[in-house]
């Protein structure tokens, strides 16, 4: 069974984006891409049974877990660390103030008292939306309540009854992560959060995640389905070209691109052409350069170097590691088009899911002003296996995060 999230003993630490997965895990990643892909083309297309469940991806910061540990039975609050060797658990106002400091202090401490209100069985994971920061906004004419977590703005209608219930709550949260286990070591992670078995309170403001077609407008029409099938048709059929032995060899010479050599892997490459906001328009072009890329690398680690016994080491990696990239550029050629398909059915459902209306309206703050912005993305949960994946527009929320005014602590 694929597991579509870097895992450590079962925990959701990091997500991965739906056509990432070909790099992540190969052939076997590609094809349960594609599968993903149609059975969310069937979902909006009106299946019954479709094998997908579908949630909203909200910009909240920090992570958060809370509930119960097993090893004493007393209530917490952490962070990531909370599944290390050596868990940092928060459990008084003095463990947090020993450990954190300005706007985190405040919010885990709000969280601590606020949360062992809800009778969390197990321990859940979620993304904290506001504590005591909520704004008061007019944008465009309409006053709203406005809360900023990290780079998204949501705006709330002042006169609606949502800003009246988050006005009374002294914190905000979305639970997206449920673990159980015998102990944190052992704890497993599944996708989604019953808050209908959680106690109610009015100072604690919380949702599921979970995508709420509120319109009932979020289904494909036939073109739309058409569109997509389509374009997954050609998906294949460019998937059927790559040669899977190259596309393993490839990968285990990314796997040994460790430690200094990091910053030359592929993902590495990736993602620098989207944070530069690079949409791949010539994959052949792409695939060359990705070998320039390498040479540049660890041409950058020769350079640093003083003696020359040291140069000529890191030149031998570099003339060895150029050699092999090159030999799998033609058929990396063939990975990004498939990539750019996967990305162009994505982005077919990521456009049906944003126009439907959700709970809050989106804003970023610029210079000139507040500008209208889509969520920022969806998680895809195969209802049988567990696995999940994200689609997010990665160009738009890429840009956003670069150019968005934040007001926040680095969390």
């Amino acid at each position: 069974m694929l597991s579509f999230i870097q895992e450590q003993a079962g925990k959701n630490l990091h997500m991965e984006h739906i056509e990432d997965e070909i790099i992540n895990h190969g052939v076997p990643g590609g094809r349960a891409a594609i599968n993903f892909l149609r059975s969310l083309r069937d979902m909006l297309a009106g299946a019954s049974r479709s094998s997908v469940n579908m949630t909203v991806k909200w910009d909240g910061a920090p992570a958060i877990f809370a509930g119960t540990d097993p090893s004493d039975g007393k209530f917490f609050v952490a962070k990531k660390s909370v599944f290390n060797v050596n868990p940092k658990l928060y459990k008084t106002d003095k463990e947090i103030d020993d450990d954190l400091s300005g706007q985190l202090n405040s919010k885990f401490k709000i969280a601590l008292k606020e949360f062992s209100k809800l009778n969390i069985k197990g321990v859940l994971q979620g993304d904290l939306m506001f504590t005591n920061d909520l704004g008061k906004t007019k944008i465009d004419g309409v006053s709203y309540i406005t809360f900023q977590p990290n780079t998204i703005v949501y705006a709330v209608p002042s006169d609606s009854d949502f800003a009246k219930t988050i006005n009374k709550a002294k914190i905000g949260v979305v639970w997206h992560t449920t673990y159980s286990g015998k102990d944190l070591p052992s704890m497993k992670a599944s996708f989604g959060a019953d808050i209908n078995k959680l106690t109610k309170t009015s100072s604690v403001w919380m949702d599921d995640a979970s995508y709420k077609d509120v319109s009932g407008k979020a289904t494909f029409n036939k073109s739309e389905t058409d569109a997509v099938t389509k374009i997954l048709s050609e998906t294949g059929k460019t998937f059927q070209r790559i040669n899977a032995p190259m596309l393993k060899k490839f990968l285990n010479l990314q796997a040994s691109m460790t430690g200094q050599l990091s910053g030359a892997s592929y993902k590495t490459y990736y993602n620098s052409k989207v944070r530069a906001g690079e949409t791949i328009k010539n994959p052949s072009k792409y695939a060359k350069e990705y070998e320039k890329f390498v040479s540049d690398k660890l041409q950058s680690q020769v350079d640093k170097l003083k003696t020359p016994k040291g140069k000529a080491k890191y030149q031998n990696i570099q003339k060895e590691y150029t050699r092999e990239i090159k030999k799998h550029v033609r058929n990396l050629e063939q990975v990004v088009r498939f990539q750019n398909l996967l990305i162009d059915a994505k982005m077919q459902i990521v456009k049906k899911l944003n126009s439907v209306r959700q709970l809050t309206n989106t804003f970023i703050r610029t210079n000139n002003g507040y500008k209208v912005v889509n969520p920022e993305g969806y998680v895809a949960i195969d209802r049988v296996s567990g696995n999940a994946v994200k689609l997010v527009d990665r160009m738009e929320f890429s840009f956003n995060n670069f150019t968005a005014i934040k007001t926040w602590d680095k969390w």
